[in-house]
Formats: structure tokens, sequence, C-alpha cells
């Protein structure tokens, strides 16, 4: 007799649709190859009525007759290829549309020959063509009246965290860091009990930012605690209201934090309508930050990448480095860029405590 553990695990490893998705961590990354996969179930001619019973059927005939899996592969690239051609995707959305198809098949154990596959794609740059925001646009977009704005864009300008990592961080995630008796930064746990977790910094702008949120929040009823969600959704202040309460909060996902930055871009006039035939706005709306973090504050100050590529997780120091000597590297940008903004009419004051300043930490809503 099975135990309904044991039944539950049994129907999961049977379902090709719930084995795909356990291939993925990510949650927007779940979100994105699910689309990606329907697309190509589309393009086959697959049908059913919901996305397990079309994955169901590829899977069932894809073990069987490998040949058509191939077929089906080849002439799906073939078209997003030409697609790229006529420049209504870039080679890289081609790429991802074929990830997402190999990582079905690899789940399921069927077997394509991908390299036949991939042998004929296009290379993809690897490097976007776009840019961080500049000074100005930072000023603009803080000044949308949601009070979350503020924290949220100083957090993710000043630490290069990715989007994904709000799904993860609490209070007790952040911890100031003090020199010579004054707040010059604070360390934060990005991923927190995820085998991805790491830590990097935020700078004083940005704690500050978070300590008023969580101050305000406090302030307004709801009880804050070191394991209280750094993010969460807004209540209703309105007598009667039955919903929103700000003593039961509700964590602000990812998305949802996408969407407040999203917001704030067209509300302030940021984003338009793209030109025909473009695909990209200047700058993404919240990878756009995290490049600000590498490229305009780190690169420009002159840290060194093995400490920037730390700070946002591209590589791992798997050798025991004293964390005030990370933290030494991370304040560089304080002096460096302070001159610089300032040369451009931003000022040389703010921030308090410990040196200079980053050159968005002048940001004045």
């Amino acid at each position: 007799m099975q135990t309904e553990e044991e039944t539950a695990s049994s129907t999961m490893m049977m379902d090709p649709w719930s084995i795909f998705l356990y291939g993925m961590k990510a949650p927007m990354t779940r979100e994105k190859y699910r689309g990606r996969l329907a697309k190509f179930f589309d393009f086959i001619g697959l049908t059913g009525e919901t996305m397990e019973e079309r994955a169901k059927t590829f899977a069932e005939r894809g073990r069987t007759q490998p040949d058509w899996v191939f077929q089906s592969v080849l002439r799906f690239a073939q078209a997003q290829k030409e697609r790229v051609t006529d420049g209504e995707i870039s080679p890289a959305t081609l790429g991802n549309y074929i990830k997402a198809v190999k990582l079905f098949c690899e789940m399921n154990d069927i077997v394509v020959t991908w390299k036949k596959i991939t042998r004929g794609l296009p290379k993809a740059r690897r490097f976007a063509d776009d840019r961080a925001p500049t000074i100005d646009e930072i000023r603009r977009i803080i000044e949308y009246p949601d009070r979350r704005i503020k924290p949220v864009v100083f957090t993710m300008l000043s630490s290069g965290m990715r989007l994904e990592a709000w799904n993860y961080l609490r209070w007790s995630h952040i911890k100031p860091i003090e020199r010579d008796g004054k707040i010059v930064a604070a360390k934060m746990i990005v991923y927190a009990g995820d085998p991805e977790e790491y830590f990097t910094f935020i700078t004083l702008e940005a704690y500050r930012a978070l300590a008023s949120w969580m101050n305000f929040r406090k302030d307004s009823g709801e009880s804050i605690t070191p394991n209280s969600w750094v993010m969460r959704d807004l209540w209703n202040t309105k007598k009667g209201c039955i919903q929103h309460f700000v003593t039961i909060p509700k964590k602000l996902k990812a998305t949802g934090v996408k969407r407040l930055v999203e917001d704030a871009l067209w509300t302030q006039g940021l984003r338009t309508k793209l030109p025909e035939g473009k695909r990209r706005h200047e700058f993404q709306a919240n990878h756009g930050f995290r490049k600000f973090f590498f490229k305009t504050m780190c690169e420009t100050a002159g840290v060194k990448s093995i400490v920037t590529e730390t700070l946002i997780a591209h590589k791992k120091m798997f050798v025991v480095i004293a964390s005030l000597a990370i933290v030494a590297a991370y304040l560089l940008p304080y002096d460096a860029m302070t001159e610089a903004f300032a040369a451009r009419g931003g000022g040389s004051g703010g921030g308090g405590g410990g040196g200079g300043c980053k050159p968005y930490c002048h940001v004045k809503p």
C-alpha cells in the first residue's frame, strides 16, 4: 500500500507538466517558460483544453516518435529565425523559445539532438542594447505618489539585486553598518534560506528610506517584527473599509513590485508607446536599476570587478574574505562620484555619515 505522500509523488512523476514546472525554481521563470512553450504547442497544432493535457500529449508522442519531435522543433526554430530576419524578434528571444522547449524535453526524457537545432540559430548579443536610467530619470521615478517607490528604487539601485529577490526579503535580512559611530550603509541578505543566498549592501539613503517606510507602517498600527516582509500591500484608511487592513499585511511579491515600478514609469512620463519596429525602451524597468549599480556606480568608481560580480551574485567567492574589506570596496563610489555629480548641478551634500555619496543619493523627492 502506498502512502498518500507516495501516491502524490508518483502522480507528479507521471505528469509531464508537473515535471516541467519542477525544473524551474523562480515563479517568474515558470510564467515566462509557460508562455513560450504554449507558443510552440500552438505552432505545431497541439490540441487540448489545458497546458497539462497538451504537455501530456506531446510527451507521450515524443517518447515514441523522436523524429516527429525533431522535425517539429526544427520547423519552429526556422519560423522564429524568419521573424528575427524580419526584425520582429531578437536572436535572444529566439534562444529563449528554444530553451523552454529544450527544458520540457529534457525533464520528460524526450530525446532530441539539440546540437543540430542550435547550430543554425543566430547568435544573440551578450548584452542588451539598453542603458541604465539617468539621475534625472531616477528623480522623476521617485516622485511617483506611492510611499513604497523610494525604498524600492533606492534598494535596487544600491544593491544590484534582481527583481525576484523581493519574494524573500524580510526586515531581519537588513542590518545597518557603522563607521566611526555613524551608520554608513547596511548589509543585506538576498534570497535568504535559498541555495542561491548571498549578501550585498545598500547605501545609507536606501537604508533610511526603508527604515522610514517600516516606521510609517508601525505608526499606522502594523506590528513590525524581524520577520515582517519589507514590501507589503497598501492599506485602505477609509472609514468602514472591510479589506486591506494595516494590521493584516500581505506581502508585495516581485510581480507586484514590477507593476509598481512600471506604473511609476508610465505615470511620470518615462514610458510612451514604442515607435513601430522598435521593441525596447531605452532602459528596462527593473533590470535598469541593476545596470545602474554595476555600470554607473561601480565601474565609474573603479570598484574591482570581482567585488562587483560578488555583490550582484554573478560569482561566488569561495575564499573567505572579511566582510569589512568588501564594505570598504562598496563604499568607494561615495567620494569618487560626489564631485562628478556636483559638477552636473546635483550639489555635494546629502547622505550624512561616512564620506561622500553615490550620485542618486542626492535625489530629493
